[in-house]
């Protein structure tokens, strides 16, 4: 049964792997406490990939070794994720704490890498340390929700961002959008760009917006990877989406002229046809999976979005409506086909609902166990 004191330092854990959110990739975002009658020693948390880990971190941010075995030493560290006990980039962290003289470890939740899946804890606990997990283990697993999919299923985390008016519009019939929603809005877009490891775009939104595919005008050290969805080359080498290189390019051909352009250009090519011309976009989130994507961002037009909710690939709407209508002609959500009874209708549940701004922002999952259920 774990105290007030320990949810109050797992709370301050999580806090600080919070400050991670822009930067850990393709590591999760770990925050650690280290605690000694009652009052907190020492704090630590992940930065980026190849830097210490939450638990290293903590332990030096005091003076010296020598001092943190003996600060350390018969105090509780509370951990957002069971501390790694293999060799990666950098030593594990099991024997970091088992060196320092822990005498408890608290873990919010197992790590779901096959590498440790349990390891770590069963380590500390045969050196003679008393360990525990479970402690806020919902709001440490929603933190790394994208990490948490890469491990367990092989792919990342697809959030589908969508900006409309209150009828469901999200532009014109001639294919203007810009701008729906207010500044407000649009900043916060960038937010949870920022935060994703990569950003997904169509070919038909590319031509229509030119996006850049970039953050803007929030402070983050790293950029995104950016990737078009392009069945048949299309993509004009004068694309702003080519500036800065980091693009990876997905198509459904291989054509050799058109590919060396864009590669001269500094975009990445990769094929995935799926037999009907098209991108096989499963496979493509697979193969993303394996490169470390943990948590993927997509933008994209009425199509892609249609095709990536058809195929179940969906995890998340990010939604931002705003206070206006457009009317029946203007362009809808989805290609989505059309439905013969109200049964077939794609049901969400609704996780978090507020204004920015004056616009509505609503993140809503996809319910796959009432789906399973109908």
């Amino acid at each position: 049964m774990f105290s007030a004191i320990d949810h109050l330092f797992m709370a301050r854990a999580l806090r600080l792997a919070q400050r991670g959110l822009f930067t850990t990739t393709p590591n999760p975002r770990v925050g650690c406490v280290i605690a000694r009658d009652g009052k907190i020693v020492s704090e630590g948390w992940h930065r980026r990939a190849g830097e210490a880990h939450a638990e290293v971190d903590a332990l030096n941010s005091l003076n010296s070794l020598e001092a943190a075995g003996d600060t350390a030493r018969g105090a509780t560290a509370y951990v957002t994720l069971e501390p790694c006990s293999h060799h990666g980039r950098t030593p594990p962290c099991v024997g970091a704490l088992i060196d320092a003289g822990v005498a408890r470890v608290v873990a919010a939740m197992q790590d779901p890498n096959p590498q440790v899946a349990g390891r770590g804890l069963a380590a500390l606990t045969a050196a003679g340390i008393a360990t525990e997990s479970g402690l806020m283990e919902a709001e440490a697993s929603e933190l790394n929700v994208g990490f948490v999919s890469r491990m367990a299923r092989g792919r990342p985390w697809v959030r589908l961002k969508l900006a409309a008016s209150l009828d469901g519009k999200t532009a014109l019939k001639n294919g203007v959008s810009q701008w729906i929603t207010g500044p407000e809005a649009r900043q916060d877009g960038h937010r949870w760009r920022a935060r994703a490891c990569a950003i997904l775009s169509g070919i038909g939104t590319v031509r229509e917006d030119d996006p850049q595919l970039n953050v803007r005008g929030v402070a983050t050290e790293r950029q995104p990877l950016k990737i078009v969805v392009d069945a048949r080359l299309e993509l004009p080498p004068e694309a702003r989406v080519l500036a800065g290189g980091h693009l990876l390019l997905v198509s459904a051909v291989a054509d050799g002229a058109k590919a060396e352009v864009l590669r001269q250009r500094g975009a990445e090519l990769l094929t995935l046809p799926d037999g009907t011309g098209r991108v096989d976009l499963a496979a493509l989130m697979m193969e993303l999976g394996r490169r470390g994507i943990n948590e993927l961002h997509v933008e994209g037009g009425r199509r892609l979005g249609g095709a990536l909710m058809r195929a179940g690939l969906v995890d998340e709407l990010l939604l931002f409506l705003a206070p206006c209508l457009i009317g029946d002609a203007a362009r809808g959500m989805f290609d989505w086909p059309e439905l013969g009874s109200l049964d077939g209708k794609q049901r969400l549940s609704i996780s978090d609902l507020r204004l920015v701004g004056g616009d509505l922002r609503v993140l809503a999952r996809i319910d796959r166990a009432i789906a399973a259920r109908n």
